[in-house]
């Protein structure tokens, strides 16, 4: 067990089926429900920011989530929740880049102390292998070499252009990468990285970790269905010199086509809240 208090539930209003989280995460989190479409997957983004907004400080080794939430074993904890629930995680090339090449977008590698507890979760969602990792890359200039494509740990998929295929099949793939061709040129579009992960199994949830930029694409065409935010209690700061993001850039929206939240779940665990809001979609 992983030694956390369980999260207090301070507002409740979601839909949807219920999954089956086994006893030591029902505990920890509570009951968390998801709603299914017929046509696509649902899909779900998860990021921490702080309080005045920032979700990336912008520097090298220090770009990540963890240094918004302070590494906090209760945001860990529920990003581990989401993986596990997740058919599918999907990122775009700059949160690979910026991650530990050892990374793998799993739960128990976000957090090992619940290992147990999401394997046993993936069991009873009759998903006992890992979330595909998916990479979303126009250029396919990724590196290769990285854990998540040569372990062979977690399934992998790589979203580019046709220009970005020739390119990655130039190269040595590993056995468990696949690629799959979404657009023939650069920008690719969300509805099209869903229609890839589709190609290559059916999936019902899908859970974006992606950067501010593929979240405006996906904001854009009204197909993110719901947010996971955590609120960390600290105030970044911004000075005009680095870049440090709220969790949309590439895009305007307000005023003229505002994209309206609405709360639907609130939980606090210490001095972090976690916030879920659903949106509509088209």
């Amino acid at each position: 067990m992983s030694g956390l208090e369980p999260l207090q539930d301070l507002f409740d209003t979601t839909g949807g089926e219920e999954l089956p989280l086994p006893g030591a995460l029902e505990t920890l989190y509570g009951r968390l429900r998801v709603a299914r479409h017929d046509e696509r997957p649902h899909v779900i983004a998860n990021f921490a920011s702080s309080l005045d907004g920032v979700v990336s400080l912008g520097l090298p080794g220090k770009a990540g989530g963890g240094e918004i939430s302070g590494f906090n074993s209760h945001d860990r904890m529920v990003i581990g929740v989401l993986r596990a629930a997740a058919d599918a995680v999907v990122i775009g090339a700059g949160t690979l880049r910026e991650a530990s090449p050892r990374h793998l977008w799993t739960a128990d590698y976000i957090h090992p102390p619940l290992a147990a507890a999401y394997q046993e979760f993936r069991t009873a969602l009759d998903e006992p292998e890992p979330p595909l990792n998916v990479v979303v890359t126009a250029s396919g200039d990724i590196d290769l070499d990285r854990r998540l494509f040569r372990s062979g740990e977690a399934p992998s998929l790589l979203v580019t252009t046709a220009a970005g295929a020739r390119r990655l099949c130039d190269r040595e793939l590993p056995p468990s990468v696949r690629v799959e061709v979404a657009a023939e040129t650069a920008p690719i579009q969300a509805r099209a990285v869903l229609d890839a992960v589709c190609r290559v199994r059916p999936r019902r949830l899908v859970l974006l970790e992606a950067g501010p930029r593929v979240m405006s694409v996906f904001f854009a065409e009204r197909l993110l269905d719901e947010l996971f935010l955590t609120m960390a209690p600290q105030v970044a700061g911004r000075d005009g010199e680095l870049v440090r993001p709220g969790f949309v850039a590439g895009a305007n929206f307000a005023p003229e086509h505002p994209v309206w939240g609405t709360l639907v779940g609130l939980k606090r665990g210490g001095d972090q809240l976690f916030l879920r809001y659903a949106f509509s979609t088209g």
